[in-house]
């Protein structure tokens, strides 16, 4: 299959014979920067240049992410109020649950910083791209997975930092949302992303005409910020906290989770009589989560010491996500007939 499908968020095209490779080659990007990070980690004046880089790098992302973002995406559809309404919960609802039974485990099984890593993990949003991309190949409902996906993006950048600061206050070292949580959120991600959406009707075409080259710009920001952090984790010796016994576990709880939700959002379809093109969209925009989007927001939400432990875990997740639901999507697709995707109309 070589067809190609647009991305109603990053406004990128993402060819869907990419979805049979059995490493996802951004994720194999990311693991050579982890590598690298762990034998040449950035040390003093190039720490301090890497801080101030990263920073600039996440304002840049999120920009780029409100620029790219037409509004109109997260209105479409919105008749299929339940369906939104039950990926919304299993995002929202479901993970976070899942993510505090989580940290019910021995710490000898998993240490505590990668049970605040599971627990981030299950208080993101859901991805996009690899959403709808799913949702196109399994001949789902396109229009109402761009609503879902949208939105669920949207009210991400609200309710993911509501959930950590509930959640997970030690790990945040929040507190619950004190004044600097709160400057440090709205100067990296909300100034920058809401920029991007008012400068959008005069800077639509120029990103929509260059987003092959802003998407590489995309992957550039978040392998700096994944740098920056094992950096900063191998200078507190993360690797030396882990052993192969507990990061096998994490990979087990990773398929673990990942089964659950793609099982509760079977069973929920199934009780509320949802049609199979709506079926569809519910099992791939519930079970996803974003590393576009969690990546940088750990980089600001806690503290740079712990936030290599905190997203290992959403980079294992990631791609285990992708190998899943590649497989399901070809499933899905030995029926019925694909529905034309639009890409949502330019702001």
């Amino acid at each position: 299959m070589t067809s190609t499908v647009h991305n109603g968020f990053a406004g990128a095209q993402m060819p869907v014979m990419r979805l049979r490779l059995p490493i996802d080659a951004f994720v194999a990007t990311l693991l050579a920067t982890v590598a690298l990070a762990s034998v040449l980690p950035a040390r003093g004046l190039g720490a301090e240049v890497l801080e101030y880089a990263t920073g600039i790098a996440i304002a840049f992302l999120f920009f780029l992410y409100g620029a790219r973002l037409a509004p109109q995406a997260a209105l479409q559809g919105l008749a299929q109020w339940r369906l939104h309404l039950t990926v919304l919960g299993v995002t929202f609802v479901v993970f976070p649950a899942l993510g505090v039974l989580t940290g019910l485990l021995p710490n000898a099984v998993l240490p505590e910083g990668l049970k605040a890593g599971v627990l981030f993990l299950c208080l993101l949003p859901s991805t996009v791209q690899s959403s709808i991309a799913f949702t196109s190949i399994a001949r789902g409902h396109v229009a109402a997975a761009v609503c879902s996906a949208s939105a669920s993006n949207l009210l991400g950048m609200v309710v993911t930092p509501l959930l950590v600061a509930a959640l997970m206050p030690e790990a945040s070292g929040s507190g619950g949302l004190s004044f600097d949580a709160l400057r440090g959120i709205a100067l990296q991600l909300f100034l920058p992303f809401a920029a991007g959406q008012a400068l959008r009707p005069w800077i639509g075409g120029l990103v929509t005409r260059n987003k092959a080259l802003l998407g590489r710009m995309d992957r550039l920001s978040i392998l700096l910020v994944v740098y920056a952090a094992f950096s900063e984790g191998v200078r507190e010796g993360i690797w030396h906290q882990l052993s192969p016994a507990q990061l096998a576990v994490l990979a087990l709880l990773c398929c673990a989770l990942l089964a659950v939700a793609l099982g509760i959002s079977l069973m929920l379809s199934r009780g509320l009589g949802l049609a199979r093109e709506d079926d569809i969209v519910l099992v791939f925009c519930g079970s996803k989560k974003s590393l576009a989007s969690g990546l940088p927001m750990a980089s600001v939400l806690f503290a740079s010491s712990q936030v290599g432990l905190v997203v290992l875990p959403l980079m294992l997740f990631h791609q285990i996500q992708l190998i899943v639901c590649a497989w399901l999507a070809r499933r899905y697709a030995q029926g019925g007939e694909a529905q034309p995707l639009a890409a949502p109309a330019a702001g």
